[in-house]
């Protein structure tokens, strides 16, 4: 009954909404953890993919006809056999993964190109491969990862000149570099229809302003000119865009004066968004352009529990008013009102609105998984199992726990602002000493809250733990009294504080802690997750949790 109402309270909000329209939309335009975007057009829709790291499925694909309201439509790795020695997310690291893909469109033909970060224990050193996947409907099905060879560094970029000739646009640490972090970017020819480099390597470039992490490169062609976009400056704080131009592709690039174009470091740490960069632009068909790209906001203590999101920026183009060679070239000028990103925005297109999300709702009454949910890395077999029919999600109680490196009953879906409250019924009748079930609040394997519970000596317990870098933050144990199989939990979240609490009868519900919120806060590339969990804790148990509903309701300010 309660999703129920939540479903027709959306649709309310969703209609009065269209009724009265809006003359702006706010930023960030994709919530939640979806950095390093990249962003191309194809008739009228537009197409963003974002990194996913060690979470699966991987390459989150979200499109959008206005550029202000995004869906999520499917994912680049979405299927078993994707996951394979050149794409490593069975025991990848935290923070290792999918890094920082391009999206491209080209003669009927999607393209993505990422990187596959897995850090190797054994040789204790980090492998990176570069990989193309291709499809021929964005919703997928993509293909299986092509390793590209003898292609260094992360970040790669597909450029598709007007020859006809495509070129692979990477980077590197310099044969002789200045300082720890100098990046440069070079460019080679690819064969798409082998995937692989021919011809010779060109290096570019290393940066405006020192190049420290010169990486996240795009290529564009404009007016006969080329343009190299980068990142530089490392994704916090410093983080940058700068841009270069060239007659050729091969080079040589001269550096725009005004570098870095685009960046937040010259604000306060306090701004309310910071560590803005890793743009990629796109061309709208009345000839405007806009750039895409990632940014913290800040939430709390400077950052946020929804790590780096998506944001969107106005882009102009003007030429040099004066340069010692009368050349006068033509450069991008990012947000060119204030040079920065901005909270509120006019509407791109004037004939839509920007539909604000009331949350998420899953009653699982479809036999498929919704695509908000993420696993940390692959998922084992008998993880989970939908029974549309009573509309239930069964999570299974195998032996493992969350660990780094680890794969365990655990699945989420994105936080995406800072204020909500989080519900989830449950049944659970284990058997077993040790099983456990419940829901969780996660960023990493050492970075989590879970609010469960727990059959120890025949009882039923609720029991929290919270864990941060790795130490027990806090904790709560409680038998339960008249727990006849079910329960409701609940979070409620501010700015500051997690409010816990649960009932046995869905009506009366009794608090059981708060937890202060930077717990969880985002310490690295990825956002929190609210989800469910079930555990054997270390036992082979044949006992399942059933969930009848999880509801996320974000809590307008």
């Amino acid at each position: 009954m309660y999703c129920k109402q939540r479903k027709l309270i959306f649709i309310f909000l969703l209609f009065a909404l269209c009724i009265y329209g809006q003359q702006e939309f706010s930023n960030p335009i994709i919530k939640g953890g979806y950095p390093d975007p990249s962003i191309c057009k194809v008739d009228d829709t537009f197409y963003i993919v974002n990194s996913s790291f060690e979470y699966f499925p991987g390459l989150p694909i979200h499109k959008s006809k206005d550029l202000i309201n995004w869906d999520l439509i499917g994912y680049g790795l979405h299927q078993e056999s994707q996951v394979n020695s050149v794409v490593n997310l069975i025991d990848v690291q935290s923070d290792g993964g999918i890094h920082a893909p391009t999206i491209r469109y080209n003669n009927g033909t999607f393209y993505i190109i990422s990187t596959n970060v897995y850090f190797d224990e054994k040789k204790q050193k980090a492998e990176m491969i570069n990989f193309i996947i291709t499809a021929k409907n964005p919703e997928g099905p993509w293909s299986e990862p092509k390793h590209i060879l003898d292609a260094p560094g992360i970040d790669p970029d597909l450029f598709f000149d007007d020859d006809g000739r495509v070129w692979y646009v990477g980077n590197q640490q310099p044969e002789d570099p200045n300082f720890d972090g100098e990046g440069e970017i070079w460019v080679q020819e690819i064969d798409l229809q082998k995937f692989v480099l021919v011809g010779e390597r060109h290096l570019l470039w290393r940066g405006a302003c020192g190049g420290v992490w010169a990486e996240g490169p795009h290529m564009y062609k404009k007016d006969s000119k080329y343009y190299l976009l980068i990142a530089e400056g490392g994704t916090s704080f410093n983080h940058a865009v700068m841009v270069a131009l060239s007659d050729k592709i091969e080079g040589p690039y001269i550096s725009n004066p005004r570098n870095p174009i685009l960046t937040s470091r010259n604000l306060s740490y306090d701004n309310w968004v910071n560590s803005t960069g890793h743009g990629d632009i796109v061309r709208l068909d009345d000839g405007r352009y806009y750039m895409v790209l990632l940014g913290i906001r800040n939430e709390i203590e400077r950052g946020s529990n929804m790590g780096r999101e998506t944001f969107i920026v106005p882009v102009s183009w003007e030429r040099e008013p004066y340069d010692w060679k009368k050349i006068k070239y033509l450069w991008p000028v990012v947000a060119p009102e204030t040079g920065r990103v901005e909270l509120q925005n006019q509407l791109i297109f004037d004939n839509s609105n920007k539909i604000i999300s009331n949350g998420f709702i899953d009653d699982f009454n479809s036999e498929i998984l919704n695509l908000n949910w993420n696993f940390r890395r692959f998922p084992m077999n008998n993880i989970f199992q939908i029974d549309s029919k009573k509309g239930l999600l069964n999570l299974f109680c195998n032996k493992n726990i969350i660990k780094e490196r680890g794969r365990a009953a655990l699945m989420g879906f994105k936080q995406t602002e800072t204020s909500f409250e989080y519900r989830a019924k449950m049944f659970f009748n284990p058997k077993d000493e040790g099983s456990e079930a419940g829901v969780s609040m996660f960023q990493k394997d050492n970075n989590y809250i879970n609010f469960t519970l727990i059959k120890q000596n025949d009882n039923i317990l609720v029991q929290i733990n919270a864990i941060k870098d790795g130490v027990l933050e806090d904790s709560f144990v409680s038998e339960i009294n008249n727990y006849k199989g079910q329960i409701e939990f609940k979070v409620t979240a501010s700015k500051s504080k997690y409010e816990l609490s649960y009932s046995l009868n869905g009506k009366e519900f009794i608090f059981v802690k708060s937890l202060d919120y930077s717990i969880i806060k985002s310490n690295g590339y990825t956002g929190a997750h609210l989800g469910v969990y079930a555990s054997g804790n270390g036992q082979i148990s044949n006992d399942y949790a059933s969930f009848d509903y999880v509801n996320y309701l974000i809590k307008t300010k």
